[in-house]
């Protein structure tokens, strides 16, 4: 290639390049900013899956812990671009499953306020399916749902004892995740009913496996915590890394019904030998964790109590509702 042939060929790159550059910052075009560069996207099991945990702003929050020892990332406020998870699990096309139980009186004191405040505040713009199960559909309220929004209402047993709804929901959800919800959501949260939404509960809260920290023990040393501390039942923990609540759970769909699965094995086995562990579903699921660590933590914002006070907590995005329990517990 002669010397002028070279030149006009630098010279046609350089204005191509200038071109793009121009119409990437006109159009704000986001599949080529620099800020999408910084997402990691993996393949799964033939899945895609969104990695964003590089982009935490890890030391945002100096007055609290924001990884495990195991380098999973605590979320609090402050460490995370909304708008940056939000826009990159749209474009990945995330979809999330929603599971709620409200049986016996569960369901006329919590359900109407807890799925109102959903619609509000969780994972506003994904994919949403709720996954009510209750012993009375036709109770059920009617709601407008936004848009990519759905519910299914199912039926499920009453037990005579709430510890065994409580204990019994991992047979459900195992069995639904199975049969239904692995076909349409990448991830699956389960919540206890009585609670509500207020502030925003976001994809950053997405991950393989996602555990809460409760409220009223994350500030406690191990010693404290309320495990199962009887070698006689299969959710025994001498010691471990936190205190985790089960007002709510999550991860990927995978993981929900690996989970799920293991602590019914251990509810069954348990009832065989005639054992309740002290906290019933909660104890298996704090044994599990212990087990198989979470990848991702939430802190107390994802669920607190508001009768605590701590500066720690700059936002409330769940919170504990008035119990019923001589009420609902009946």
């Amino acid at each position: 290639m002669s010397r002028s042939s070279s030149t006009k060929a630098t010279l046609g790159i350089f204005c191509i390049t200038v071109a793009v550059t121009i119409v990437i910052i006109q159009y704000n075009i986001p599949f080529l900013s620099m800020e999408v560069k910084l997402v990691r996207t993996n393949h799964r099991d033939g899945r895609f899956y969104v990695d964003l945990d590089h982009t935490l702003d890890f030391g945002a929050r100096q007055d609290v812990p924001t990884h495990t020892y195991w380098e999973a990332p605590i979320i609090w406020e402050g460490m995370f671009d909304p708008d940056l998870h939000d826009q990159t699990h749209f474009e990945a096309n995330s979809s999330v499953a929603l599971a709620v139980f409200a049986v016996g009186r569960y369901l006329e004191f919590y359900l109407h306020n807890f799925l109102t405040s959903a619609e509000k505040h969780f994972m506003l713009g994904l994919s949403v399916t709720y996954y009510v199960f209750t012993d009375r559909p036709e109770k059920v309220p009617k709601m407008k749902l936004g848009p990519r929004r759905s519910m299914k209402v199912l039926q499920v047993e009453k037990h005579p004892r709430w510890q065994d709804v409580s204990m019994m929901r991992m047979k459900t959800l195992a069995e639904f995740i199975e049969s239904d919800i692995r076909h349409h959501c990448n991830y699956v949260f389960c919540f206890d009913v009585d609670q509500v939404f207020t502030g925003r509960f976001g994809s950053e809260a997405l991950g393989d496996s996602v555990a809460l920290l409760h409220a009223h023990f994350y500030t406690l040393p191990p010693h404290r915590f309320t495990y199962e501390r009887r070698p006689t039942s299969q959710a025994f923990l001498e010691t471990g890394d936190f205190y985790y609540h089960a007002a709510l759970f999550g991860g990927s769909w995978e993981t929900m019904k690996n989970l799920t699965e293991a602590c019914l094995a251990g509810i069954m086995e348990d009832k065989k030998n005639n054992v309740e562990a002290v906290w019933h579903d909660e104890s298996h699921l704090n044994k599990y964790y212990w087990l198989h660590k979470p990848t991702r933590v939430l802190s107390p914002e994802y669920c607190w109590d508001r009768r605590l006070h701590d500066i720690s907590i700059w936002v409330n995005r769940l919170v504990w509702v008035k119990k019923h329990y001589h009420q609902t517990r009946v």
